[in-house]
């Protein structure tokens, strides 16, 4: 399982932060400009907590008084909601007050919110872009376009963030979708751009890896701090760094010899156990494929690379795309891209998609595979429209008729996010197979119960093909025609192997339906929930938020899309303004004076204050 990468510290920083603080100029400016709202809604689609599961798309509602620049705010959705008004504490802090002191009184506020739900709640949806629209760039590709979704169908104002970092922290793109960029915004943002790319072009890292791989062992070094191969002339640079001696065999395994990134909300790397990859590899040879297309799952591809080495097999081609540059010192322009799955975007321009073109093409009965490994917070919905990309790509250079078929792939995610994935990718289907990672302390091979791995394969290949192994506790259900783990047993009411999680699920009459083990049947609700779940209509959770129906949800309403158009005619009449839509959100008044608004920003830090 592949994070998103974001390395290096933020340059340029404003003259006037605090000397630890590393924000930019156009930081700054973001923040000025009501910044923490879409930092909420950074944090609704991607998930909040140190946990890669939680991936809601959004939080749970809360409700508040707080005490701001003399005003009471009654917050009666979440208390990040009126983070629109706390700018002004975040503009403070620039001044000179430090991170700290941000994040401690942050802390203070959301600890006067109380955890009472309301029925005002709202969350955010991404918008795809059609065809020929383009979407202002950050240092990770092309931004994507959100949109805040109220009850009733009101529509909030949309704005662009980036694809791939969930917090501010780590990427600091913010623009509203009808802002007029100026032309030396636009230079700075380029600027910044070109300072942070990696200090080498994919080129560049094929002729030192040539030099490298030349060099006597006693003069093969691995900067341990920067994760970079040195060559003789680098090493006094790297004097005071950690570095270690690199053998050839390391040199093979980079996944094992890279330190993974752990920024639990921007990269967080998590690499297959051999006994997961080895699975993969197999299953892919009986199946006839021979090319491996490897979407953040770099572990599989070196795999795939030291199996052809030992000549035992049918050979195998692969191709790793990957956000994580550090790959490029290993891997040649042909093995190797840079690539953001949640934009479809190739850092390498046109030279890195005539890559993938050539590898999809398949000639020689050479089958293509496709499998990826996404970060777990990460919106299925973007992902989903990538490997769509890559699917229409590869049906346009085949020879023979394939209009109506996918390329053959297996998407690696938690098995609770299964409606969402076949919502967006119907043709999927869920296997039992339980993926494993070597360095995560929970989803690990063995465990039983709740502790076992929630990782499966969503694939659209014929699920009776794909052979589990009985050694390893799997087997064939007649009825169902697939492999199935062996405590999913079949009910005979369902007609189906019911379970998800890999526990023995029970029928249960009432609901018509089998249920987990911990569930019970609760008459006041009508349902089957665990002992201990709060009684009676759960209000703000249920129906659908354009039209109030408790029938069905906000995605399958019939009237979603005539909300869109409303509010696409009614901007137009507007003239396309720089106007909210959204009803909480205040309209923008006049700025004060600078030394005015500092001191009532000042004022209004010291009354929060304990």
């Amino acid at each position: 399982m592949r994070g998103n990468l974001h390395t290096g510290k933020l340059r340029g920083s404003c003259p006037s932060s605090s000397p630890g603080d590393s924000r930019t100029v156009e930081t700054m400016s973001c923040l000025r400009r009501s910044a923490a709202l879409p930092l909420y809604g950074r944090r609704c689609r991607l998930g909040v907590g140190a946990r890669r599961s939680n991936a809601s798309h959004g939080v749970k509602p809360q409700s508040g008084t707080v005490r701001a620049s003399g005003e009471e705010f009654q917050n009666k959705t979440s208390p990040l909601l009126v983070l629109r008004d706390l700018a002004a504490w975040l503009r403070f802090d620039s001044l000179g007050s430090g991170a700290g002191k941000v994040e401690h009184t942050f802390r203070q506020f959301c600890s006067m919110a109380s955890p009472e739900s309301h029925d005002d709640s709202f969350g955010l949806e991404v918008v795809l872009p059609e065809d020929g629209e383009t979407a202002p760039r950050c240092l990770h590709g092309p931004t994507l376009l959100f949109e805040k979704v109220g009850k009733g169908g009101e529509r909030g104002r949309r704005f662009y963030a980036c694809s791939a970092c969930r917090d501010r922290k780590d990427c600091s793109f913010f623009q509203w979708e009808d802002d007029k960029v100026s032309e030396a915004r636009l230079s700075a943002r380029e600027a910044q751009i070109q300072m942070r790319r990696p200090p080498f072009t994919h080129e560049e890292y094929c002729s030192r890896f040539r030099k490298f791989a030349s060099l006597p062992l006693d003069e093969k070094k691995f900067c341990e701090d920067c994760q970079v191969l040195l060559l003789p002339g680098e090493h006094q640079a790297h004097s005071t760094h950690r570095s270690s001696a690199v053998t050839a065999a390391q040199l093979r395994r980079p996944s094992v010899m890279l330190r993974p990134l752990d920024n639990k909300k921007s990269n967080a790397q998590y690499l297959f156990t051999d006994r997961s990859s080895r699975f993969l590899l197999d299953t892919f040879a009986a199946l006839g494929y021979r090319k491996v297309l490897c979407v953040g799952t770099p572990r599989l591809h070196e795999l795939i690379k030291l199996r052809n080495l030992e000549q035992q097999h049918e050979p195998m081609k692969s191709l790793l795309l990957d956000i994580d540059f550090r790959y490029a010192q290993f891997y040649s322009q042909d093995e190797f891209c840079h690539y953001n799955m949640f934009n479809h975007h190739f850092f390498g321009g046109e030279a890195s998609t005539s890559v993938l073109q050539a590898f999809l093409t398949e000639s020689d009965g050479e089958k293509v595979v496709m499998v990826a490994d996404p970060p777990f917070g990460g919106l299925v919905k973007p992902l989903a429209n990538s490997f769509s990309l890559i699917s229409q790509t590869w049906r346009k250079l085949q020879s023979y008729d394939h209009n109506n078929s996918d390329v053959p792939m297996m998407w690696i995610f938690p098995y609770f996010f299964e409606p969402r994935i076949l919502d967006c990718l119907p043709s999927l289907s869920m296997l039992d197979y339980q993926v494993d990672y070597d360095n995560h302390p929970l989803y690990k091979h063995g465990k039983t119960g709740r502790k076992q791995s929630p990782v499966r394969l969503f694939t659209n290949i014929s699920p009776r093909d794909v052979v589990l192994p009985k050694e390893e506790g799997y087997r064939f259900c007649s009825v169902c025609d697939r492999y199935v783990w062996s405590l999913n047993k079949h009910c005979i009411q369902c007609n189906i192997c019911p379970s998800k999680d890999g526990r023995e699920w029970k029928h249960c009459s009432t609901c018509g339906k089998c249920v987990k083990p911990s569930w019970k049947h609760c008459e006041p609700c009508g349902r089957c929930a665990l002992p201990d779940h709060p009684c009676g209509p759960s209000e703000g959770k249920k129906g659908c938020f354009n039209c109030g129906s408790l029938q069905h949800k906000r995605k399958s309403c019939p009237l979603k899309n005539s909300h869109k158009i409303s509010s696409h005619r009614s901007s137009a009449k507007s003239g396309n303004k720089n106007v909210s839509h959204h009803p909480l959100l205040k309209p923008k008044v006049k700025r004060k004076l600078g030394a005015a608004r500092r001191a009532k920003e000042a004022a209004a830090l010291h009354e929060l204050s304990p």
